[in-house]
Order: C-alpha cells, then structure tokens, then sequence
C-alpha cells in the first residue's frame, strides 16, 4: 500500500518529482478501477501542487465539491452536475501541495443503497458505505490518500472492510463547508490511507497542526478501556477476536487494559441517532424529495418516507440526550487514555446489496470524539478485521500517538 508519509518524504529530498509520483498513481488507477470502480470521475491529467503533501493524488468522495470535475452525489439527480467553488476540504487539500486524483464513488447521498465500487480483497464482498470508493482506492493501492464522510460509520466501517486506516477526527476539525448534508449534527469528515503514521501526517497537513503528527506513545504504563458496546448486538466471532489480540499485545507492550461498560446516558445517546439524523436528513434533502422522488435510490426514498414522521419532539428529545450522552462521555473516556472498542460487526458482508451495519460507530459519531481503525487479522472468508481506538472529544493526537504504537506491535508480532 502507498505511504503517504514516504512519498511526501522523497518528493522534499529529490528522489523523485511530485509529477512522477502522481504519475504511479494514475498507472495504479488504471491497472485496477476498471475491475473495482473506485472512481466516478478523473481529471484528464494530475498536476502536482506544492507543500507538505506535494506528489500526494488524494481520493475526494463524490458529495463534496470540486470546481474542476463534476460532484454526482452518486444519484441520476445530479449527473453532470458542476459546481462553481472547491468544498472548503478541497480548497486544504490543494494548499498542502496535494492533488485530486478524481471523484471516489458514494452511495446515493452518503445513504444505503450500495456504490459500484468492489471490495479489492474479494470483488462479490461489500466495500461497505458511504465511503466505499475511497475505502477501495486507498485499500487497493491506487492513491496513498482519500476524504470520506461519516454520519453514522462511513468512513471507519469501509476502511474496516477493505482493510485500510482511517480516522473520524473530533467533530468539525475538518470543515464540511461544500459537502452535502446529511445530518448536519453528525456529519464529519474523514481521512483514509494505508496506516496510522499515514492518517497523523496527512490530517497535520491539512489543518496546520502540527501536534497531530503525534510519535507513538509510549505503551508502558498506557490505561486502555476495553468497550464492547453491550448496547447493540455483539459482532462476529472474528471481531473478538481482534479485540482481544489487540489488547493482549498492548498488555504484553506494558499496558493495563481495564474493561469498560458504557452508562446508561451513553446507551440512550446510541438510540438517538436515530430520530436525530430523522429529522435532519429529511430538512437535508428537502428539495430532491419534493422534485425527484421517485428519482431517488430505493432505500433511500423508503427511509424519507419514513423519516418524515419524526416530531419535532423526538428531534429536541434526541438532541437532549446526545447534550447528556456527551457530557456522561466526557468524565467516562476521561477515566483511560483510549477506548478500544469494535470496527465493524464482522468481515465485509458476503453480497454486494449490503454496505453493512454502522452500530459500532454510531455512538461516537454522534458524540464527536475521533475514532480511528487499523486492520489487524484477516477473518474466517480471508477478509480483513479491525480494531477502533475512540479518545475524548478533541483528544485526536493521543488515538493517532496510540494507534502508531499498536500498529508497531502489529508489525512486530505478523
């Protein structure tokens, strides 16, 4: 898989152009796209930019804005359509030095209703959702860096099933201006690539913070809560499996890994989701609604329908015990350093109707705090597994810093 860190690296001492490096990546894209459909749209040719991220051809979901291609949302409603301004994350990407590399595929307005995209692993497997497109081009080795969005777990659960690192930073670290709403309280911006080291960098780069590109922590000594989410219910046998591989290498490294059950505010702020992101979701795409409803994805449309019928009520319900699930999170995270929890249920679903099952994301999507997933085993089918590390709202260096230094025990132990 491309590194993003070592591309930037040899780009700044010389050893290669920024135009050469771009070069490998659209004879990547062409070796591979063809079979797994990663991209919706490509500029006819990568122009090297210039900064920290020089050389780097970046993957940008297709619901998010972009002035020289064409932003589809990944439904017949907006085909062709062109907007006049780059998304405020683009407009980042490109003041690091990096560059476009194309449009990656989205299910229809980051819902359900499965992308084309393939699973590079296995091409009959599910790349998950939203972000499947990105998840599969990084995964592929295609680009060393691709954006995703999550309101409930697109960008951890496709970067789980495709085997690639991800981060879900703290809520709004990554500004969302000129990306299409969903649920406007949950939705955030993510980044994939092909390892923890990888994501520090990049997300250092493109929000001029430094602290980011956090070393690995030092694992002696490390209190590690162990959350199964007993709220929800328990994933495949291969996902406890990774949990407790994970947490006996941190153990053996010097760490204390102290299980953690979640208090009731948080298991009430995981059933608010639901009329949350109801009621905003159906104020989001008021407009195609009303004009082409019957234009829309099928499970899509179905959801609206539904969704039509939350209250204003359960909209402020909700609201309030997310406000009381935040703050519950706030002393309850505060007790360890990191929270190692679920990825994903399982491996990629087995049949492409399915993006899969966000509720092991759900939760710290709604209470803004940064997730972040590596892949550590290969499962029952030989699909990849991974772990999710969740930290304090705002606490982005430690997950990155304590990610690198599982990720090392990974390495060690393979």
């Amino acid at each position: 898989m491309l590194s993003v860190r070592e591309i930037a690296r040899r780009v700044a001492n010389g050893e290669i152009t920024a135009q050469a490096a771009l070069a490998e990546s659209e004879q990547r894209i062409a070796a591979r796209d063809g079979e797994l459909h990663a991209f919706a749209s490509r500029p006819d040719a990568l122009k090297p930019g210039a900064g920290p991220l020089a050389g780097i051809a970046c993957g940008v979901k297709d619901i998010i804005d972009t002035a020289e291609l064409p932003t589809g949302m990944g439904s017949t409603i907006y085909e062709g359509w062109q907007p006049r301004a780059d998304a405020a994350i683009v407009m980042a990407l490109k003041a690091a030095g990096a560059t476009v590399a194309g449009k990656t595929q989205s299910t229809a307005f980051a819902f359900l209703d499965p992308a084309p995209t393939r699973n590079p692993h296995d091409p009959s497997a599910s790349p998950g959702g939203s972000s499947a497109g990105s998840a599969a081009a990084v995964a592929a080795g295609m680009v060393p860096l691709a954006i995703g969005t999550q309101t409930g777990g697109s960008v951890i659960r496709p970067a789980a099933y495709c085997g690639a690192a991800a981060i879900k930073p703290s809520y709004a670290l990554l500004p969302t201006v000129g990306v299409k709403p969903f649920s406007w309280s949950l939705d955030t911006l993510g980044l994939m690539a092909g390892s923890a080291d990888d994501l520090g960098f990049a997300l250092a780069a493109l929000t001029g913070r430094a602290e980011l590109d956090a070393a690995a922590a030092p694992l002696q000594g490390l209190r590690l809560g162990l959350a199964r989410q007993e709220f929800t219910e328990a994933p495949e046998p291969a996902c406890e499996e990774a949990l407790q591989r994970i947490a006996a290498l941190a153990r053996q490294a010097g760490a204390s890994v102290i299980e953690r059950a979640a208090p009731t505010e948080l298991a009430d702020a995981f059933k608010a989701h639901g009329p949350l992101q109801d009621w905003e979701a159906t104020q989001a795409l008021a407009w195609e609604y009303a004009n082409h409803r019957e234009a829309l994805s099928p499970k899509l449309r179905a959801y609206l329908d539904e969704a039509r019928k939350t209250t204003p009520a359960q909209y402020d319900e909700a609201r309030r015990q997310s406000r009381r699930g935040r703050h519950a999170a706030e002393s309850w995270l505060g007790e360890v350093d990191v929270l190692l929890t679920y990825a994903a249920p399982g491996e990629a679903p087995a049949t492409l109707a399915s993006t899969g099952d966000s509720k092991f994301n759900r939760l710290w999507t709604l209470l803004g705090t940064p997730c972040l997933t590596v892949p550590l085993l290969r499962g029952p089918r030989g699909l990849p597994v991974s772990f999710q590390l969740v930290g304090r709202f705002g606490a982005d260096a430690q997950v990155i810093a304590v990610a690198k230094a599982l990720e090392r025990l990974i390495v060690t132990a393979a």
